[in-house]
């Protein structure tokens, strides 16, 4: 006697599902809008409340900071006392502090409404990836929705100037946090209509060492190398790196040790679940790296305005958003790890144009851009899918926690690693040049407005064009670490399961 292979009954998606989703994306919409327009209102925001250069930079980067210090903490809290009800303390914490923010009076002020801001925001990442699973994980439509969902992040990313720039013109720096308000508000209202409980196991309790361990791991390790891509290799952020390193060693043997942890390390025995998080993270620090170098690129060799430089950069946001649309349709044919490695390899022919620019043009730079961030769209979307799915259901917001946090991490590592590899390349092909010139780009062109015409421009001329092999060399790199990652793609997962058999 024979039975027949069991397969789970799937179902059509509903109108609530896809309302849900969009209620979901609204926060993702909203806290990338709030990533790209600080830098807009940070001159105005500096000259009222007369804040210093160190408290310019805490502005900046203390939301970042504590978003990804507390990531796994919050992932794994959803998981235990509900991922909707922590969706929703979030939602409220994160809208009093847009208020904080907004109606500051002082940076100090300021700096404590963003931090309480970067605390919330880490409540609401991984529970709102993590309740798309639980609303589409057996319709079909998870793929699809987790495309919707980054998708939705880019174009907050794309359209923040320009809100940004029409609040900060008619109401002042304020309306640029105020905006957060109304979408929390609406998360609230509708939220517990639209949204399932999941997770809440009963078992509250977390583990408090755990937590402590793991904001002393990210948080010097963020701040570190963040500040080695801003400063330079220097013994202060590089004894913060190793401290956080040391820290993440000492949280990782307590993980083994506790029948709760705070990460379940027995996920990353799944190759799939490991393979998705490296392709994620991989790819987010050579597309933050090279953004970098390019965006450089185009001020000072190129010698555009920045507001130019960001137009000319738009098309790459619309590329990875199309990129998103396109790899859930795809899947549907061929399996997610064929997309996601047929999309790497885009990107490494992107990466491969990227390497052919030139001191006198950026055609190649800007199409071969495009291209890599269509195609790493496709390892994003998919790859987030495969990670969730590897999961199960009751670590779901424990496994979009560990995503997320490699994600931040990967911007730090991305703009720290391939800057100074940039840089490496521009002092090896700037020989002979005075130790100003030697420092970078922008303090040889600054020296050379400063020399007789001719020996200026002969300056300049030579640091753009040592610039420029700075960047061919990223574009090869870059192009090799995706091809590297297109066969990591085909090697582990290939046995991802598709949505067919699901």
């Amino acid at each position: 006697m024979t039975t027949e292979p069991q397969v789970t009954a799937r179902r059509a998606p509903t109108g609530k599902d896809w309302l849900g989703l969009l209620v979901l994306a609204l926060p993702a919409l909203l806290l990338s809008i709030d990533v790209s327009v600080l830098y807009l209102g940070l001159p105005t925001m500096t000259r009222e409340l007369g804040a210093t250069a160190t408290q310019q930079l805490w502005i900046l980067d203390i939301y970042s900071f504590l978003l990804a210090g507390f990531l796994i903490t919050m992932g794994s809290l959803g998981d235990r006392i509900g991922r909707r009800k922590l969706m929703m303390i979030g939602a409220a914490a994160f809208g009093a502090a847009s208020t904080i923010a907004a109606f500051s009076v002082s940076p100090e002020m300021l700096i404590a409404g963003r931090a309480l801001m970067g605390v919330a925001g880490a409540t609401l990442m991984p529970t709102t990836l993590a309740t798309i699973r639980t609303i589409f994980a057996d319709t079909g439509a998870m793929p699809a929705a987790i495309g919707v969902w980054f998708g939705c992040f880019m174009l907050g990313m794309l359209a923040g100037p320009v809100i940004g720039g029409t609040l900060i013109d008619g109401f002042g720096w304020g309306s640029v946090f105020l905006i957060g308000v109304p979408v929390m508000a609406l998360l609230l209202v509708v939220g517990p209509w639209l949204l399932p409980e999941s997770g809440d196991d009963g078992q509250g309790m977390i583990d408090l060492p755990s937590v402590g361990l793991s904001l002393l791991a990210i948080l010097p390790l963020a701040w570190g190398v963040k500040e080695l891509a801003r400063a330079g290799w220097t013994p202060t952020p590089i004894l913060a790196v190793l401290a956080g390193l040391l820290a993440g060693y000492v949280f990782l043997r307590r993980q083994r040790r506790l029948t709760r942890p705070l990460v379940d390390l027995h996920l990353f025995r799944n190759p799939v679940f490991s393979g998705a998080l490296a392709l994620t993270g991989l790819g987010g620090i050579v597309m933050s790296g090279t953004s970098l170098v390019a965006a450089i690129y185009l001020q000072s060799v190129a010698q555009l305005s920045p507001l130019e430089a960001g137009l000319w950069l738009i098309p790459q946001n619309i590329a990875m958003i199309l990129g998103f649309v396109a790899a859930p349709i795809l899947a549907r044919a061929l399996a997610p790890a064929v997309v996601m490695a047929a999309g790497l390899v885009v990107g490494a022919v992107g990466f491969v144009l990227v390497a052919q620019t030139e001191t006198g043009g950026f055609t190649p730079l800007l199409i071969g851009m495009g291209l890599a961030a269509f195609g790493v769209a496709a390892p994003m979307a998919l790859g987030a899918n495969a990670l969730l799915a590897a999961a199960p259901e009751e670590r779901a917001g424990s496994a979009a926690s560990i995503s997320e946090t490699s994600g931040e991490l990967g911007v730090a590592v991305g703009v720290a690693v391939l800057g100074s590899l940039a840089t490496l390349a521009y002092r090896t092909h700037l020989s002979g040049g005075s130790p100003s010139a030697l420092a970078g780009l922008e303090s040889a062109l600054a020296e050379a407005a400063t020399l007789p015409e001719t020996a200026g421009q002969a300056l300049a001329q030579a640091a753009r064009e040592a610039f420029t092999h700075a960047v061919h060399l990223v574009g090869w790199v870059a192009a090799a670490v995706f091809l590297g990652l297109a066969f990591l793609a085909h090697l582990t997962l290939r046995n991802a399961p598709t949505e067919a058999d699901r």
